[in-house]
C-alpha cells in the first residue's frame, strides 16, 4: 500500500506548472486575488500582457472543475495565469496590479467571496519572480502599517484552465449581457456580476 508521500510525489497538482508560453521571450506569471473574473479583466488591459486565462493552481486534486474547487476540499485558488512580454511590461507592472486589485489581509476572503479559493497568492515560475515578489509584498506591507499581509507566494503549480466559460467572462458580458472592455490602457472600473 502506498504511503502518503508516495501519492503526493505521483500526484500531477502537486508539480511544477509544466506549461510554456507561445512565444520563448515571454513569462506566465500567476495570481489569485479572489474572484478570478475581475483579476483577469485588470490583467487584460495592461499593455504587454499579452494572453490571459483562468483557472485553478495550488491544490492537491488533479483536472479540478468549479463545482468542486467551490466544495473548498481540494485547496485550490481561483488564479489568473498571465503570459506577457517582460521587454513590454515588466513584471513589477503586473505585481503593481495585483497588489491594487484587492485587499491583501483578508485571509481566505475577497468582499462577499469566502473560501480558501478566494486567498491572496503570487505564484512564481522563477527566482527572479519570486525576489521582486517579496520585494513588493515588503514595500506594500510597510505602506499598511496596522494590518498584517496574508498574501502567500510560492512556485506555480500546475495550472488547470477553467471552464470555457469563465475565461474572459466580464469582457464577453458576464451573467447580464453587460461587456465590459479589456481594450489595453482602459481605466474602467470593473464591475463583477455572474
Amino acid at each position: 500500500m502506498a504511503d502518503a508521500a508516495d501519492i503526493n510525489n505521483n500526484n500531477p497538482a502537486l508539480d511544477a506548472d509544466p506549461d510554456r508560453p507561445d512565444n520563448p521571450t515571454h513569462e506566465f506569471a500567476q495570481f489569485g486575488a479572489g474572484c478570478f473574473w475581475g483579476v483577469e479583466l485588470m490583467f487584460q488591459r495592461i499593455e504587454g500582457v499579452v494572453k490571459t486565462e483562468v483557472g485553478y493552481s495550488q491544490g492537491h486534486v488533479p483536472d479540478p472543475n468549479y463545482k468542486l474547487v467551490c466544495t473548498g476540499t481540494t485547496n485550490h485558488v481561483e488564479v489568473v495565469r498571465i503570459q506577457f512580454d517582460p521587454e513590454v511590461c515588466p513584471y513589477t507592472n503586473l505585481l503593481s496590479v495585483f497588489w491594487g486589485r484587492h485587499d491583501p489581509t483578508t485571509l481566505n476572503r475577497q468582499g462577499e467571496d469566502v473560501g480558501a479559493q478566494y486567498r491572496s497568492g503570487i505564484y512564481y515560475y522563477n527566482e527572479n519572480q519570486a525576489r521582486l515578489a517579496m520585494e513588493s509584498l515588503e514595500a506594500r506591507q510597510s505602506e499598511l502599517m496596522d494590518r498584517t499581509i496574508v498574501t502567500e507566494i510560492l512556485p506555480a503549480k500546475r495550472f488547470y484552465r477553467a471552464e470555457e466559460y469563465h475565461q474572459q467572462y466580464l469582457e464577453k458580458g458576464g451573467g447580464f449581457g453587460s461587456k465590459q472592455s479589456a481594450e489595453k490602457g482602459c481605466t474602467d472600473p470593473s464591475r463583477c456580476y455572474g
